[in-house]
């Protein structure tokens, strides 16, 4: 794939942040860490893997606007255009040495994500998409989601909110009424992975409620470019507002958004 000057500087970017995680990650009973709020944590590599990212994307383009899940948002010159960017997807894995997590970095023009990166350093892949362009791992193979026809064979990704969360009683309604009609379902605790994951066709859907714009903005483009659907649970909803979405091959979209989207 032949990317744009955009492209190339946010993947750049993911990867030198992934190296800088990777050393921390073999590391990670040392890390000093601090508690934000029920079961989410930062750690100073994650405020480090955020500053790699900004010094380089605001490098390379100083009039766009910010958006980061540690430093929050800044407005650039540029109105029309934003980074949003995930430092580290997966805290909680990756802080209990499991290894899966990732880099996550989108550029947004005019309120629509057109360009997307999701690096896993670990795995050492990188999955992108540029709108109209197609999506890619490593920037070689282009990404399909699955062909799968039947929900009775599918593979569903999803994030089972904490104990506190409002949205658990419907998490566990929605388990209630899939896991029987499906082959599985995973919760591996990385959103931006997990629709990488759909694009790639290992996951064959991917739901979940409450995640911040910088959890999805990446992973909206790459199942999209892979020629999968990606729409709100309900609608009326914004998916970057309020973080409600489902996302799925194109075949099986509808059964599987039925089965979330059925109310008691």
């Amino acid at each position: 794939m032949q990317g744009s000057a955009n492209l190339n500087v946010m993947t750049k970017a993911a990867r030198k942040a992934g190296r800088s995680l990777l050393k921390d990650f073999q590391e990670v009973e040392n890390l000093q860490v601090s508690r934000k709020g029920p079961g989410d944590f930062v750690s100073r590599a994650d405020h480090k893997a955020e500053e790699i990212v900004r010094e380089d994307l605001m490098g390379a383009r100083p009039n766009y606007g910010w958006l980061g899940e540690e430093s929050g948002e800044a407005p650039g010159a540029d109105p029309t255009r934003r980074w949003i960017v995930d430092p580290l997807d997966g805290t909680t894995n990756f802080l209990h040495g499991m290894p899966h997590w990732a880099v996550s970095i989108a550029l947004e023009h005019k309120g629509e994500i057109v360009s997307a990166v999701i690096h896993d350093p670990v795995k050492d892949e990188t999955f992108v998409a540029e709108k109209g362009a197609g999506a890619w791992i490593d920037g070689r193979v282009r990404l399909r989601v699955s062909g799968r026809t039947a929900l009775t064979d599918c593979v569903f990704g999803t994030g089972v909110p904490f104990a506190s969360s409002k949205y658990l009683p419907a998490m566990l309604r929605d388990l209630g009424r899939l896991m029987p009609a499906c082959s599985g379902v995973r919760r591996w605790g990385s959103a931006a992975l997990d629709l990488a994951y759909v694009a790639a066709g290992r996951f064959d859907g991917f739901w979940e409620r409450d995640l911040s714009a910088w959890d999805i903005a990446a992973g909206m483009l790459i199942v999209r470019e892979a020629g999968g659907i990606v729409e709100p649970i309900r609608e009326g909803q914004s998916l970057m507002e309020d973080g409600h979405i489902l996302a799925a091959s194109g075949a099986i979209f509808e059964p599987f958004a039925e089965v979330i989207r059925t109310r008691d």
